[in-house]
């Protein structure tokens, strides 16, 4: 018996290296594919858009073009990224471009609103929405629905558009309540190009819903140069304007909050990692109803259990458990053994008495209690003479 139980090999309830990489390979695979899917996604975003509407740009959504054929002409460009350089640039032989109107604040909208009214120069805006369209351009209001075309004929009396001809000027479309506003390039009625004259002198706002008759790819297609260069060209000076987060002009006192610094999609980013996180546990979920009973494929030796079960309360400390379940199943044994039915084989009241009456008062009855119902033990020492004391208290009731 010795010689076999000897020879069995040793069980362990801690999990090898082979092991726990057959169970979190699926998950290191699934991150390192979204890793590299991000990588690839960021690398194509940043060649392809770098630069969108920088006249220093020569890929396909730059204004490089726009700038060289514009400084063939006489016309210089500078670029600028703050409001502070906007404004001061702002002058009657200037036009000024402001690239993503969108991106300014309220604040912003209302200081540039207020210096190029009173220039007497040229402010463009590209493709601005209903957040800034209707501050710095009043009497414009932006539709809710794109146009569904983009190249456009311009339908107006506005010189600039008439010599151009058909341009790719379908994008944002504006309601206009402006007087003496040009309408041009409609589609569905409403006008992709507007131009508003200033309430005094000789300045003006042209508001452009779509960008593309200044990107490098769509300059030479249909009417989109030359209505760009007019459009751009009116002034000896064009100042382009580039919002940038490095503005100090963002708040009021020039400070700006963290969640200024923030890109404009945290939000939705956010979100979408807690449906990535929500799916992932739910992937994982082992079980999402009652438990089934399952019949196990093969035969584990009791050996095995009460090993691997040791091993876990050890692990764990528990000798208080280790100790009750090492009580109550001795006392279920005993109960049988000495006439107490199995539902009072854990009252001391009941137990005890019939145990001293069996062992012919071989046994205290104080020694009984605390082994059967006593305080757990305080180290693996006593644990372990608790199960001998067990063991032998049962070897004595059963002796005849």
């Amino acid at each position: 018996m010795t010689t076999e139980a000897s020879s069995l090999p040793s069980t362990s309830a801690s999990p090898t290296v082979r092991q726990l990489w057959t169970r979190t390979r699926g998950v290191v695979l699934a991150l390192v594919l979204l890793l590299a899917a991000a990588v690839a996604i960021a690398a194509v975003r940043s060649t392809s858009q770098h630069g969108v509407l920088d006249p220093r740009s020569a890929d396909q959504y730059g204004s490089r073009a726009v700038a060289e054929l514009l400084d063939e002409r006489g016309v210089s460009t500078r670029v600028v990224t703050t409001l502070d350089e906007a404004r001061a640039a702002a002058a009657s032989d200037t036009t000024l471009l402001v690239a993503v109107p969108d991106l300014l604040t309220r604040e912003q909208q209302d200081r540039l609103h207020a210096t190029a009214e009173h220039s007497g120069g040229r402010t463009v805006l590209i493709s601005p929405g209903p957040a800034s369209v209707g501050t710095l351009a009043p009497g414009l209001g932006a539709d809710p629905a794109p146009s569904l075309e983009s190249t456009l004929s311009p339908a107006c009396d506005l010189p600039d558009a008439r010599r151009a001809g058909t341009a790719d000027t379908g994008g944002v479309r504006y309601h206009v309540t402006a007087p003496d506003a040009d309408a041009c390039y409609l589609s569905d009625g409403l006008p992709g190009l507007v131009r508003v004259p200033a309430p005094e002198g000789d300045g003006d706002t042209v508001v452009l819903g779509a960008p593309d008759i200044l990107f490098n790819d769509r300059l030479d297609e249909h009417g989109n140069a030359s209505l760009a260069l007019q459009l751009l060209g009116s002034r000896p000076h064009l100042v382009w304007y580039l919002p940038s987060l490095s503005d100090d002009a963002l708040t009021g006192s020039g400070e700006r909050s963290f969640l200024d610094l923030l890109p404009s999609g945290w939000l939705w980013g956010t979100l979408q990692l807690f449906v990535a996180a929500a799916l992932a546990a739910l992937w994982r979920a082992r079980r999402l109803g009652p438990l089934v009973p399952e019949r196990l494929p093969v035969a584990i030796r009791a050996s095995e259990t009460v090993e691997g079960r040791a091993r876990l309360y050890r692990k764990a400390g528990a000798r208080d458990r280790a100790a009750a379940a090492l009580r109550s199943t001795a006392r279920t044994r005993l109960a049988p053994l000495v006439g107490v039915p199995p539902a009072q084989a854990h009252t001391p009241e009941t137990l005890l008495p019939a145990l001293s009456a069996q062992l012919h008062d071989r046994g205290d009855g104080q020694a009984l209690h605390t082994l059967l119902f006593g305080p757990p033990p305080g180290d693996d020492a006593a644990l372990t003479a608790l199960a001998d004391r067990l063991d032998a208290l049962e070897s004595e009731v059963r002796r005849p």
